[in-house]
């Protein structure tokens, strides 16, 4: 007869998982005619499944999503969205993700371009992609800050940046950059191009980057590993945002 004791010692083993399993099939007359083997394989599976959902949940902590719980299940079609259901389904499946393309979703402010973005950021980390989330301009203070520190961060930093599996870049240029941070994100795409997938979110059309990158041939370098070749998502329609301000107060 299993003691609480006994029970125990599964959390002591880190197997919690799998004492909840065995306490559960003891408790359960349905599994009285299941073989020794069936409940093992069942244990087994309770223990995988939890220790998957852990390293997941890490995972999303990691990418420091601003909106970690975005997920493609809850994304609205609306007509005027130009967006599918199966085109979504298509790149949360992380193709892209193991072909390290670049992956470009372009709208309007408000038309859900950062909620697309940490979804499928989301679905990558799901598939145990390790995810990085930022804005370009908390990118380039993040840099800065290291760099002035002149503490060795700043290259634990860029590191970071150019090897993560799957980078996704929010607010792209919105506001213009400088020299020093242009150098930045060059060495960060050149890294990038062709070794780790990389998500571009912005309200602007990629000949309208060039205007925000300051120095000629600097703008040149950057685009070139970033438009060319990249998939485009290029959302429309309503304000997200008001869209479901108004589904809440129609509750």
């Amino acid at each position: 007869m299993l003691t609480e004791e006994d029970f125990d010692l599964f959390r002591q083993f880190r197997v919690k998982a799998m004492g909840d399993k065995l306490r559960e099939i003891v408790n359960d007359e349905a599994c009285d005619d299941m073989t020794f083997e069936e409940r093992v394989k069942m244990m087994l599976d309770a223990e995988l499944d939890a220790r998957r959902s852990r390293k997941v949940e890490k995972l999303v902590r990691q990418a420091r999503f601003k909106l970690p719980g975005a997920c493609v299940e809850d994304i609205v079609y609306l007509p005027d969205r130009k967006l599918s259901r199966d085109r979504v389904e298509r790149y949360a499946s992380c193709a892209w993700v193991e072909e390290c393309e670049v992956l470009v979703v372009i709208s309007k402010t408000g038309c859900g371009k950062s909620y697309l973005s940490q979804a499928l950021g989301n679905a990558a980390c799901r598939r145990l992609v390790p995810v990085r989330y930022a804005r370009l301009a908390d990118i380039c203070d993040d840099l800065n800050r290291a760099r002035a520190a002149a503490d060795g961060s700043y290259y634990e930093k860029m590191d970071l940046y150019k090897t993560v599996q799957m980078l996704i870049v929010d607010d792209f240029m919105t506001t213009p950059i400088g020299t020093q941070n242009a150098v930045d994100l060059f060495e960060i795409m050149e890294a990038r191009e062709g070794r780790r997938a990389t998500l571009i979110a912005s309200q602007l059309e990629p000949q309208e980057w060039y205007l925000r990158i300051e120095g000629e041939l600097m703008a040149d370098s950057i685009l070139n590993r970033i438009a060319t070749g990249a998939r485009y998502i290029d959302l429309d329609g309503p304000n997200m945002r008001e869209y479901f301000a108004k589904r809440k107060d129609a509750r």
